[in-house]
């Protein structure tokens, strides 16, 4: 399948930093950058190197081979024009047609270890001799904002033969650009880049990016290399840089399918150990993402030690029962903003104790921060969060949204949910059951199928005792009762009760790109994701789709109708097959966050998320149909 032009690819340095793109080449991005690094890994990103310009010369003809969009709506130069053919895997590759029946490869890869970023190009077929000029575009600028031309920044560069340093702001790492072939120092702005994602979301899109000079090489001997690395160390080899680096990528890629490839990206290190990146390319690592997306980026692919070493790291981190929904970054305080979060760390916490042999003192660690977890929940904590009489677990004050329908537009919380959130309770009674409070979960489960069940709708009330109002409850078909049924180890429900909130998620919920956030019917519901910030964040949880709980519908099914093979083979079909095809239409290789709850579902927001691909690798491992019940 051929991604279209506006389709992003990603390369991460496992770390927190990434390379990022286009297939067509052109920024549409403030995050679209080639040298994008965390200066206290994973967090406090900053882009150094943008993008590049390049051209080739055959027979003193200049033909640009890179591409770049002006505002207010200028396409200049027109590499694409040249553009042949792009594949993904292993890595990003271009290939350009040439005039003089020559073709141009142009490759594109990180090395994970210590995030250089590898470019090189080489001539197929064809007989004359070929120019290639390369001027990177650099900024050195926090990765959320944009750079416009200043007499502060710092062209100066420190050159031997080929390869070059430059520091373009004191305070800021130095960029070393490494190459085999020749640099020419030739300072220069280049003005009014245009992003279009930005523009759509309401955001300044216009950007300047400096130049300090360029690289030239003489092809077709050998292949030019330009290595972009933090630091100023120049007396390096690009040559004996890219082949090290192609060749253990080449070795570790090729034993990986593409998803598990994509789910790498997501796995950085944090000292002492690691974490998991909730998405590229602006979020960082979040606790409630974290756990939901680890179960099937680590656990279903049997990589214990490194979900192991999380939540190890998070375990140490619960204060008054709670765990941040974001781990702090450097020099920041945590923030307890999240009901949910604690309770899907001990979800994670018994389903790697179940998969994984621990040493005991590791599972004695994680086994006190969830019984503090529990026992912080049943004593009460922040933000009126409780064990209430009925067993049932409250939460929630005035202006703070604590669960994942967390969207905020000033000091408006578009789906408020203060009280006693139907998903919440499946998580507290399966966190009781987990830490062996298997009374305290009986309880809660029964008052549960007393209070939850509409039965005008024939599904589960979202949320019972509204702002704490005993008896008052919101009936808005919603997402979040799959989880009575499917997708945690323990279910609320069985038999006809099940079986009709699955019909009831089914109809009005399912889509191919995961379950919409309210039905279509209700007056609230939002069908497509656009606008500024305030249009987006009203439509955040108001009908827009969420791939990551397809994970969850499909435990539901098989709970439903039978984990059997044919089944199986259902629900993989009609669920988890629309999503792989996703895979080569948006972040290539990566599901996206959300999509537009109205067809065609256009895939919105972060392009590469951790917890939509993590629960697709956890639906396709549940899926999966040994080949001895193949036919069954």
């Amino acid at each position: 399948m051929t991604p279209p032009l506006d389709a992003e690819w990603l390369e991460s340095d496992g770390q927190g930093g990434f390379a990022s793109g286009t297939v067509g080449g052109f920024r549409t991005r403030r995050y679209h950058a080639l040298l994008l690094t965390p200066l206290h890994p994973p967090s406090d990103r900053v882009v150094l190197v943008n993008g590049f310009e390049a051209w080739v010369e055959i027979d003193s003809v200049s033909l640009a081979i890179s591409t770049q969009r002006y505002a207010p709506d200028v396409t200049h130069p027109r590499g694409i024009d040249r553009l042949a053919t792009f594949a993904g895997e292993p890595w990003p590759r271009w290939t350009f047609d040439l005039p003089n029946g020559a073709t141009l490869m142009q490759e594109c890869l990180v090395d994970p270890v210590d995030g250089s970023v590898v470019l090189a190009w080489r001539i197929e077929g064809g007989a004359a001799a070929v120019r290639l000029s390369v001027r990177p575009l650099l900024s050195g600028r926090d990765y959320h904002a944009l750079m416009q031309a200043n007499q502060a920044f710092n062209f100066d560069a420190r050159a031997v033969a080929g390869n070059a340093t430059w520091r373009p702001y004191a305070g800021l790492p130095a960029v070393a650009g490494l190459s085999n072939g020749v640099y020419v120092h030739q300072p220069q702005w280049y003005r009014n880049f245009l992003y279009s994602e930005e523009a759509a979301r309401g955001l300044d899109a216009t950007e300047d990016l400096a130049s300090p000079g360029r690289f030239d090489f003489d092809l077709p001997a050998g292949e030019a290399v330009l290595v972009l690395r933090v630091g100023d160390s120049i007396a390096l080899d690009a040559q004996a840089l890219a082949d090290r680096v192609r060749d253990i990528e080449t070795r570790r890629r090729a034993s990986l399918t593409p998803p598990q490839r994509a789910a790498d990206a997501y796995i950085v290190r944090r000292a002492p150990g690691h974490s998991v990146v909730a998405g590229y390319p602006w979020f960082t690592d979040w606790g409630r993402d974290t756990f939901i997306a680890l179960r099937g980026l680590l656990l279903s692919r049997g990589r214990f030690d490194i979900a192991g070493s999380i939540l190890d790291a998070w375990a140490g981190t619960v204060s008054e029962g709670m765990l941040p929904n974001r781990f702090p970054d450097h020099g920041e305080a945590a923030e307890f903003n999240a009901v949910d979060a604690s309770l899907w760390f001990v979800v994670a916490v018994h389903e790697f104790l179940i998969a994984a042999a621990p040493p005991p003192a590791l599972r004695e660690r994680l086994a006190a921060a969830v019984h503090a977890i529990v026992d912080g929940y049943r004593a009460g904590t922040r933000y009126g969060i409780r064990m209430d009489g009925d067993g049932l677990l409250a939460c929630g004050v005035p202006g703070v949204q604590l669960t994942w329908m967390d969207a905020k537009v000033g000091d408006w919380v578009v789906t408020p949910r203060i009280g006693k959130p139907v998903e919440v309770q499946a998580l507290w009674v399966n966190a009781l059951r987990c830490a062996g409070e298997s009374a305290l979960a009986d309880r809660a489960q029964q008052t549960f199928a007393q209070r939850y069940w509409n039965a005008d709708t024939r599904c589960l009330y979202d949320v019972v005792d509204v702002d704490h109002q005993a008896g008052k409850v919101d009936a808005s078909v919603r997402p979040n009762q799959i989880f009575a049924v499917g997708g945690l180890p323990f279910a609320l429900l069985d038999g006809e009760r099940a079986a009709a909130v699955l019909a009831k998620v089914d109809t009005e919920l399912l889509t191919p790109m995961g379950l919409r956030t309210l039905a279509r019917g209700d007056p609230a519901y939002r069908g497509h994701y656009a606008g500024g910030p305030s249009e987006r964040d009203s439509a955040y949880h108001q009908g827009t789709a969420w791939p990551w709980l397809i994970g969850a519908f499909v435990d539901a099914w098989l709970n439903v109708h039978g984990d059997t093979a044919p089944q199986r083979r259902a629900v993989r079909q009609r669920c988890l097959v629309p999503l792989l095809q996703h895979l080569y239409s948006a972040g290539l290789g990566h599901v996206s966050e959300i999509a537009d709850g109205d067809a065609p579902h256009t895939p919105r927001g972060c392009p590469f998320q951790a917890w939509s691909l993590g629960e697709l690798l956890r639906a396709l491992a549940r899926t999966a149909t040994p080949a001895k019940t193949i036919d069954a």
